[in-house]
């Protein structure tokens, strides 16, 4: 799956992971830490929505 973020469009693919941000490969969007911050634009978890 993926997430998309809602202000800057920046994505998050669980297959991808974000190496970057110490969030690896594989990792799925619930177990992402619930303080994760868009790289961009600096918004919470919670203004991300899932895409296909």
């Amino acid at each position: 799956m993926k997430y998309v973020c809602d202000v800057c469009g920046w994505e998050y693919d669980e297959e991808e992971g974000y190496p970057e941000g110490g969030i690896a490969p594989g990792t799925k969007w619930e177990d992402v830490p619930e303080d994760f911050e868009c790289p961009l634009c600096n918004v919470g978890k919670n203004q991300f929505s899932e895409v296909e």
